[in-house]
């Protein structure tokens, strides 16, 4: 295994590092203040669009999408990209200067993937121009969504139309106000085999039946302006020419969706980690309890030691699992993307708590990241699959390998 970044990378990760340095970096606590004011709630930092307009003339733009599509894309491949999603993840609201958030990510791979002409031009091109935002509706209140195969979303065909009927929550995106477009999953056919019951339909915002219920908070955080919602449809009706490839692929596409989004969630947690490793270390000689720095205490020097092993190990298994589904596929890498979904979370978690016990009181406030690093990172233990799933799954064939015959 070879993880030397391509020249490509290496002069993006450059570019990226300057242009985050020089533009947000500056603005961090003003935008940060202004998301946690709630008299700001689902409204955007008046800043954001110029910030945007700047990244997208400098060709930071939609970096993530892993093969070239339009005017905007840089054609990366999974390897290449990680390094700057980690750069990105060091802010938490970094990634939509660079029209690099999720979910508008993942639906957008989906979209290029498997949308038609029509839909491409509808949804994916306002998409990869950052004019809109959207959401990606699994996840429901009622069933055990870590199984998806369990949903029970209806969408049922009545003419030239479907109809959808259910209540889903999780929502990430839904509260943004320029949140225009949803992909629903739910079932065609309850009757089909298990694994292609599921469809997947786009959804516009504003069709009549769909409510947005509630807003969710996170620890308390709104995650103003995108937020996370319950959203209930009600005889939601939209045109057949809406499902995405056909009846029966929701599932597999849900599967090619998830791959690459799991590596962009676990870099971003390892730029967390990294950062955070940051902000202890200058906290260290910054401190003076009883007479000494805190960097000259063992059980100091312990913490920074543990988590820069911890960071690494998390970084080169993430980048292994990129450098596996670039060559092999999603499918060949799902034993790494499994092992890096249960890893880098819950390391980041511990690197986090680490830096806020050094920081002491202002670890745990506002003043710094730390706090909302936190809730993200735990967040990230249960989305796009909770950890006992993967360790389940990753249990059962690494079981079967070591048993064949």
């Amino acid at each position: 295994m070879n993880f030397d970044y391509s020249k490509k990378s290496i002069a993006l990760q450059e570019k990226l590092k300057a242009f985050i340095a020089e533009h947000l970096l500056p603005v961090e606590h003003e935008v940060d203040a202004y998301n946690l004011d709630p008299k700001n709630v689902w409204t955007k930092w008046p800043g954001l669009e110029n910030l945007k307009a700047k990244a997208k003339a400098e060709g930071l733009w939609n970096l993530f999408l892993p093969t070239s599509y339009g005017d905007y894309s840089a054609g990366l491949t999974n390897l290449e990209y990680a390094p700057l999603a980690e750069l990105m993840g060091r802010i938490l609201w970094a990634s939509e200067v660079f029209n690099c958030s999720p979910p508008d990510t993942g639906n957008m791979e989906v979209l290029a993937k498997y949308g038609t002409p029509e839909q491409q031009k509808k949804w994916l091109q306002p998409l990869l121009d950052g004019n809109i935002r959207s959401a990606f509706l699994m996840t429901e209140p009622d069933v055990a969504s870590s199984d998806a195969t369990n949903i029970e979303t209806a969408i049922v065909a009545d003419e030239d139309a479907y109809v959808i009927n259910g209540k889903k929550w999780w929502s990430s995106g839904a509260m943004d106000p320029e949140c225009k477009i949803a992909i629903v999953m739910g079932k065609t056919d309850i009757d089909a085999p298990r694994h292609v019951q599921q469809s997947m339909i786009l959804v516009p915002m504003d069709t009549p039946g769909l409510t947005i219920v509630r807003h969710l908070p996170v620890f308390g955080y709104s995650d103003s302006p995108e937020g996370h919602a319950e959203i209930l449809l009600d005889n939601v009706r939209v045109p057949k020419s809406n499902i995405l490839v056909g009846e029966g692929k929701g599932f597999e596409i849900a599967q090619g969706r998830l791959g690459p989004g799991r590596i962009h969630h676990c870099m971003r947690l390892i730029g967390m980690a990294q950062r955070s490793l940051e902000l202890m270390s200058e906290r260290t000689v910054a401190r003076k309890p009883f007479g000494r720095t805190l960097d000259t205490y063992s059980s100091i020097r312990q913490d920074i030691a543990k988590s820069v092993c911890e960071i690494q190990q998390a970084r080169l298994l993430t980048l292994s699992a990129a450098d596996k589904m670039d060559k092999q596929g999603n499918k060949e890498a799902k034993d790494l993307i499994a092992m890096i979904k249960i890893v880098a979370p819950n390391m980041a978690l511990k690197v986090i708590d680490r830096a806020m016990q050094i920081m002491g009181g202002k670890g745990v406030s506002d003043d710094t990241p730390l706090a909302h690093f936190y809730a993200a990172a735990r967040t990230l233990r249960l989305a796009d699959g909770p950890d006992e799933v993967h360790m389940s799954q990753l249990g059962k064939n690494t079981i079967k390998k070591y048993t064949k015959g």
